[in-house]
């Protein structure tokens, strides 16, 4: 896993939760691990389809809009 679960137990906590197990961070940051990647592939792929080798902020926003 690539992401730490530290910030995730921060995110959970104020989302409202008192208490928050390390299992439930974990579980949250391999969620938005796998969604992340996805979008990260998409843009990656709108960047190659339009010539270009950087991905750019508008890639980003139009895989993320993909996957919504």
């Amino acid at each position: 896993m690539e992401f730490p679960v530290l910030p995730f137990e921060r995110v959970i906590k104020k989302a409202g939760a008192h208490r928050v197990s390390f299992e439930a961070a974990e579980e949250l940051a391999k969620v938005m691990e796998d969604k992340v990647t996805k979008i990260a592939e998409e843009a990656a792929a709108l960047a190659k389809h339009a010539g270009r080798k950087t991905v750019i902020a508008d890639d980003i926003r139009l895989a993320r809009r993909k996957f919504e």
